[in-house]
C-alpha cells in the first residue's frame, strides 16, 4: 500500500511546494511511554523533567512504578530518547516531591528548563565515573588472567584480581537488579548479578569477573548510543534562529520566535536564516531549502511564495507574513517526529530476556525442591539431595547465555569499524543482519550532494572556453551555489576569466555585467525569455537538457540599442550521482535486500532519472519530511525489514523511525547522531557489507544461545538423574562460555574490504 502525498496545494512552476502534515500517534507494545491514570479528572499542571539514567526500557518501567502510586497524578509520559518525563498532575504534587519520587527507582531528575549548572556536573561525573569503572574491571580481569595462567603469583593475587573486577563491573549494575527485585522482576540485571554471585560462591572468580566486565560494556555501549541520539534534538533546535525581526509600524523589534503570532509581518536578511514558516509579502531572493525539503538546488522566492523556518536565505532580502506558529512549524514538526519516533527505539526484548525470566527462577525453586523434598517426603539422605540442589543451582547460573550476545556483538561492532562502519549497538547489529527492505535519500546519499557543471552546449560558434569565461567573469561577484559551480568548472579546466565590471543581479534569474566593455549575462531559462533571446532551437535544447534533470545556465550577450544579442551558449549544472551508485546497489540487491526506493525532496523528473542510472526499484519525489517518514512506516507496515540511508536534517525523522537508520559521513550532525549506523568512508558499498556481516552476526548469536540452552538441558537432565557433580556442571558451564566467546571471535576474521 503505498502512502499518499497529501499536499494541500501544488504550485507547478520551477519547484513543487507542499505543506508539512501533522505528526502521527503511535501504539507501544512492551513498556508504555505514556500512563493515564484517571481520565476522568483533567489535570491541573504540568511539569517536565530531565531525566539522567534513563537509558533502556527497565529504567522507564521503575520510573513509572514509583511515580504511579502517588495520588494527585493524572498521566505519566516518557520521553526515552529525549530522557524526559512529563508529569499531569493537581495542586497536591510539586516538582520537588516528583524529583524525590524518581531518586527512588536509581534516576536522578532536574527541570527541564535548567541547563547546566550542579545537574550536568554531576551527570557527566557519573559518566565519567561509569566508563573508568568498567576499562577498571578489564584491566583487573587481563591481570588477573595473565596472573593465573603465568602462575608467577601466589593464586590470591590472581583471585584478589578478578573480585576487584567483579566489584569495578557491577558497580552500577548491582542496584539496578536491586531495584529489580524490589518490584519482583527478573531483568538482566539480576541474571548477571546472579552469575556473578554464583561463580563467586563457587570460586570461579575468572568467569565472574569475565561477565561482570562484558555486560558492563554491553550496557555501557547501549548508554552512549542512546546518549548521542538525544544530541540531535539539540542540534536540530539550533537550526532556527531564536528572534525574529517583526515589523512595528514603521520600525522594527526584536521579538523571540514563540511569542510571534500567525499574521505577524518579519523581516529576513541576506545570508539569514529564516525564523518562522511564511509566505513573501515583499522582496525576491534564492532560499537554500535543503536542512528541510532536501533540495539539492536554492530555491527562487519572490512575493507569494512559501519559506520554511529553519531555511537558509540567499542575497536578498525578504518580507515575510508568519503563516504559523513556531510549535506548528515544520522544523518544529520534524524535531516532534524525532523525538516521536526515536521514543519507539527502546530495544527490543530479547529471547536472552524472555528464556530468562522463567528459567532462572524456575530452576531456583526447582533446586529448593530437590534439596527437601525427596528427605522431607521419602526421608532420603539429606546431603545427597543437598548436594543434587547445588548443580541445579550451578546450572542456573547463565553465564555462558548472558555472554553469548555481548561478546558476539563486540565482536562485530569491532569487525565492522575496521570497515569503516559505525554502528551504535547490538541491537542495531541485530537488526541490520535482518534488512530486506531500503530507503534512500537522493542528495548527498545516492548523488554526491553538491552542484557542479556537467557539460557545456556550444551556440553561435562560441567555443566552451570563452562560454565558460564569461559566465564566471560574471559569477565571480555572486556567492549563490550556481555560480559558485560555474567559478569552480572554470577553475577546473584552467580556464582564466576577468573581473567583469556593473555588475547587476536579477533576483530569481540571473545577473548581468560589462565585460571589456560589452554587456553580457549569465542566468536561467527565465531570463533568456524576458531578454528575448530565445530561439526555438534554443528552446528544443533547454527541454532536452531540462529533462536530464539539470539546471540551466543561459551564457550570452545581452541586447541593447546597437545590438539585439544573442545566446552564445548553455551550463548544465546539476547533483551528479555517485560514481560507485550503481555498483553499490547492485551489492545491496546480491546481499539481499529485496527492495530498494528512492526518497527525494527533489522533483519527480529528477528522482527517476537518478533512480533509473542508479538501478534503484523506486523513486518518489516531491517529499517533506512527514511524507518521507510516511513511506518508511508504509514498507514496515508491509512486514519488511527497513532501512533508511540520509544525510540531511530533512531525513532525521524517516531515520529514526526506520528499523536501521544510516547515515552517510559527510552527513549533517542531525543525521549521523539520529543514525543508528553511520558510514564514516561516505561509501554506499559499506551498506552491503554491514547487512553481510550483521546476518553473520545474528547467525553467531542465535547458535551460541541455542547451544547454550542445549549444553543446560543436557546437564538439567543429568543432574535429576544423578549422573553428574558440582565439578562437572562448573566445567560444563565454563567450557561453553569459552566456546560461545571462540565462536564469536570468528567475527573478527572477517576479511577487510578492499574495495
Amino acid at each position: 500500500m503505498e502512502p499518499s502525498k497529501n499536499c494541500d496545494s501544488c504550485k507547478c512552476d520551477d519547484n513543487h511546494q507542499h505543506d508539512a502534515k501533522d505528526g502521527h500517534d503511535h501504539n507501544h507494545d512492551d513498556v508504555p511511554s505514556s500512563i493515564k491514570l484517571n481520565d476522568d479528572v483533567k489535570a491541573s499542571r504540568e511539569t517536565t523533567l530531565k531525566v539522567a539514567g534513563m537509558d533502556c526500557a527497565d529504567e522507564v518501567a521503575a520510573l513509572q512504578n514509583e511515580l504511579r502510586p502517588i495520588k494527585g497524578i493524572k498521566e505519566i509520559k516518557v520521553n526515552l530518547m529525549g530522557g524526559k518525563v512529563t508529569v499531569n498532575h493537581d495542586d497536591s504534587v510539586d516538582e520537588a516531591g516528583l524529583i524525590k519520587a524518581i531518586s527512588k527507582a536509581g534516576l536522578t531528575a532536574s527541570p527541564a528548563n535548567k541547563t547546566g549548572g550542579d545537574d550536568d556536573a554531576d551527570l557527566e561525573r557519573s559518566r565519567y565515573y561509569r566508563q573508568m569503572a568498567v576499562w577498571i574491571s578489564g584491566a583487573l580481569t587481563g591481570i588477573g588472567l595473565v596472573l593465573q595462567w603465568t602462575s608467577v603469583a601466589p593464586a590470591w593475587v590472581a583471585d584478589s584480581a578478578f573480585f576487584a573486577a567483579i566489584i569495578a563491573g557491577g558497580w552500577f549494575i548491582v542496584p539496578k537488579a536491586i531495584g529489580a527485585l524490589r518490584r519482583f522482576s527478573l531483568d538482566m540485571n539480576v541474571l548477571m548479578t546472579v552469575a556473578v554471585i554464583g561463580a563467586v560462591i563457587i570460586q570461579e572468580y575468572s568467569e565472574g569477573a569475565a561477565v561482570a566486565f562484558l555486560f558492563s560494556l554491553s550496557e555501557l555501549l547501549e548508554a552512549f548510543s542512546l546518549a548521542r541520539a538525544r544530541k540531535a534534538i539539540q542540534s536540530l533546535m539550533k537550526l532556527a534562529p531564536e528572534t525574529a525581526m517583526v515589523k512595528d509600524g514603521d520600525s522594527t523589534r526584536e521579538v523571540p520566535v514563540a511569542e510571534v503570532e500567525v499574521g505577524t509581518i518579519f523581516y529576513v536578511k541576506s545570508g539569514s536564516r529564516v525564523p518562522l514558516d511564511g509566505v513573501v509579502t515583499s522582496g525576491n531572493s534564492s532560499i537554500n531549502q535543503a536542512p528541510i525539503t532536501g533540495e539539492s538546488m536554492p530555491v527562487e522566492k519572490k512575493e507569494g511564495d512559501s519559506v520554511f523556518g529553519g531555511t537558509i536565505n540567499g542575497t536578498g532580502s525578504l518580507e515575510v507574513k508568519a503563516t504559523k506558529a513556531y510549535s506548528d512549524t515544520t522544523l518544529s514538526k520534524i524535531i516532534h517526529l524525532v523525538e516521536e519516533a526515536q521514543s519507539q527505539k527502546a530495544p527490543s526484548q530479547q529471547f536472552v530476556d524472555v528464556f530468562a525470566r522463567y528459567y532462572t527462577p524456575s530452576v531456583m525453586v526447582l533446586a529448593i525442591l530437590v534439596a527437601i523434598l525427596p528427605p522431607l517426603l521419602l526421608h532420603w539422605e539429606w546431603m545427597t539431595w543437598i548436594y543434587k540442589g547445588l548443580v541445579l543451582l550451578v546450572i542456573a547460573c547463565p553465564c555462558a547465555l548472558v555472554i553469548s550476545t555481548p561478546v558476539s556483538v563486540v565482536s562485530g561492532l569491532t569487525a565492522m569499524a575496521r570497515r569503516g562502519v559505525l554502528i551504535k549497538g547490538g541491537v542495531v547489529l541485530e537488526a541490520v543482519g535482518r534488512l530486506n527492505a531500503l530507503a534512500v535519500d537522493k542528495t548527498g546519499t545516492i548523488t554526491e550532494g553538491k552542484p557542479r557543471v556537467v557539460k557545456v552546449v556550444s551556440e553561435a560558434e562560441s567555443d566552451e572556453k570563452r562560454i565558460v569565461s564569461i559566465a564566471a567573469s560574471i559569477d565571480s561577484h555572486s556567492e549563490h551555489p550556481l555560480a559558485q559551480a560555474v567559478i569552480a568548472y572554470a577553475k577546473e579546466k584552467g580556464i582564466n576569466f576577468p573581473r567583469s565590471t556593473n555588475y547587476q543581479a536579477r533576483t530569481g534569474r540571473g545577473a548581468e555585467a560589462d565585460i571589456d566593455g560589452q554587456p553580457y549575462f549569465v542566468g536561467n531559462h527565465r531570463l533568456a525569455h524576458d531578454l528575448k533571446v530565445c530561439s526555438p532551437e534554443l528552446e528544443r535544447k533547454l527541454a532536452e537538457i531540462e529533462a536530464e534533470a539539470y539546471s540551466v545556465v543561459v551564457v550570452g550577450r545581452k541586447p541593447n540599442q546597437e545590438d539585439k544579442g544573442e545566446v552564445l551558449g548553455v551550463l548544465a549544472v546539476g547533483d551528479e550521482i555517485r560514481s560507485n551508485a550503481a555498483e553499490s546497489v547492485k551489492a545491496l540487491h546480491a546481499a539481499g535486500i529485496k527492495q530498494i526506493v528512492m526518497l527525494s525532496g527533489d522533483n519527480q523528473r529528477t528522482a527517476d532519472a537518478i533512480a533509473k542510472k542508479a538501478g534503484i526499484d523506486k523513486a518518489m519525489g516531491d517529499l517533506l519530511p512527514d511524507q518521507k517518514i510516511e513511506w518508511v512506516k508504509a514498507m514496515i507496515k508491509e512486514g519488511k525489514h527497513v532501512g533508511m540511508i540520509g544525510d540531511g536534517v530533512n531525513d532525521a525523522p524517516a531515520m529514526a523511525a526506520a528499523t536501521v537508520g544510516i547515515a552517510m559521513g559527510t552527513g549533517t550532525d542531525t543525521a549521523l547522531e539520529t543514525a543508528d549506523m553511520a558510514l564514516m568512508k561516505d561509501d554506499l558499498s559499506k551498506v552491503a557489507d554491514a547487512v553481510v556481516l550483521g546476518r553473520k552476526t545474528l547467525g553467531i548469536i542465535q547458535f551460541n544461545i541455542v547451544f547454550s540452552l542445549v549444553i543446560k538441558a543436557v546437564f538439567l537432565i543429568l543432574a535429576l538423574i544423578g549422573y553428574t557433580s558440582l565439578w562437572l556442571a562448573i566445567a560444563a558451564d565454563t567450557g561453553a562460555t569459552l566456546l560461545v566467546i571462540a565462536n564469536a571471535l570468528r567475527l573478527l576474521q572477517t576479511p577487510e574490504d578492499n574495495s
